[in-house]
């Protein structure tokens, strides 16, 4: 797989079906492995184990609707009270970060009304902080840690 700009972990993987499968410790099971899940599975273990964010609080492929339509978040992270804190979407290393990237992740935010959004291909990460009263989002230089 690729070497990523995110800190390594032990993951565990096994082959089956004449594919590579990857522990998922948020959905307790194996997902098969592809570029975008190797992020998701990196991104998720920093959260965890550099930023601090609870296991608890992080839900992974969740469903959420938009506009009536049927959409899957890669990462939400909730408060203490279970309102959506952050929104993560997770891009494959081989797909540039674009503007068209950071719109997917805001149309996912529109329903969830995250306070934070996050777009990573795993070499490079985008957070913003978005300011709903005032309607404004600003690009971040680091991505907080938990409860900033």
């Amino acid at each position: 797989m690729y070497k990523l700009n995110l800190p390594q972990y032990e993951y565990n993987v096994k082959k089956a079906d004449g594919k590579v499968w990857i522990f998922d410790v948020i959905r307790k099971k194996y997902i098969v492995l592809t570029p975008e899940e190797w992020v998701r599975q990196h991104f998720v273990h920093y959260l965890i184990q550099h930023l601090h964010y609870p296991k608890s609080l992080i839900k992974v492929e969740g469903g959420l609707s938009y506009n009536q339509l049927k959409k899957r978040s890669d990462i939400v992270v909730f408060d203490r009270e279970g309102q959506p804190w952050m929104v993560v979407e997770c891009k494959s290393p081989e797909i540039k970060i674009t503007a068209a990237s950071s719109h997917q992740a805001s149309v996912y935010n529109a329903s969830l009304k995250a306070k934070y959004i996050t777009v990573s291909n795993g070499l490079v990460h985008f957070c913003s902080l978005v300011d709903w009263q005032q309607g404004k989002t600003e690009l971040l230089t680091t991505i907080p840690s938990y409860g900033s």
